[in-house]
């Protein structure tokens, strides 16, 4: 981690960072959060799988990253990945009055889907947001190293 922050000093100094990755996909995986205020580390978390996929670490990534937030603290949670972002902002209100159900099939990952969106509608106070992905902003490469640790304890 201390390469990462040594590397990377440019993006959003607030706010909760996070990453999910699997290699190949699916397959291993694992996510990353982080808490940062003022450029400094409040809280980090992560985890893996043994057989899984990209998005469903994503998804775990961001449940756990809302977690880490006080009830009650404002909060930007970051993500670069547009699909959960859409899946949240976009999509998951109508899937719900369907009664979880989408036009074109099944909804991946639902449960994941569900316990972040239910998360988030109780959470006014945080607020969902893209970063790009692998573009040098400091604390989404630091989750995307925390998410990628269970790479680093296996080899």
């Amino acid at each position: 981690m201390a390469e990462v922050l040594a590397k990377y000093s440019s993006g959003p100094l607030d706010g909760v960072f996070t990453d999910g990755a699997a290699e190949p996909n699916p397959g291993p995986g694992g996510w990353g959060a982080v808490y940062v205020r003022g450029n400094a580390v409040v809280q980090e978390r992560c985890g893996n799988e043994p057989h899984t996929t990209n998005n469903r670490m994503e998804l775990r990534a961001l449940i756990e990253g809302c977690s880490l937030v006080e009830p009650g603290t404002r909060a930007v949670v970051y993500t670069d990945s547009q699909l959960c972002v859409n899946t949240i902002s976009k999509w998951a209100k109508g899937w719900e009055a369907r009664g979880w159900k989408r036009k074109g099939g099944e909804i991946k990952n639902l449960e994941l889907v569900q316990a972040l969106y239910a998360a988030l509608r109780v959470r006014p106070e945080i607020e969902l947001r893209w970063i790009p992905a692998h573009a040098g902003n400091r604390w989404n490469e630091y989750a995307d190293s925390l998410a990628t640790a269970y790479r680093r304890k296996t080899r």
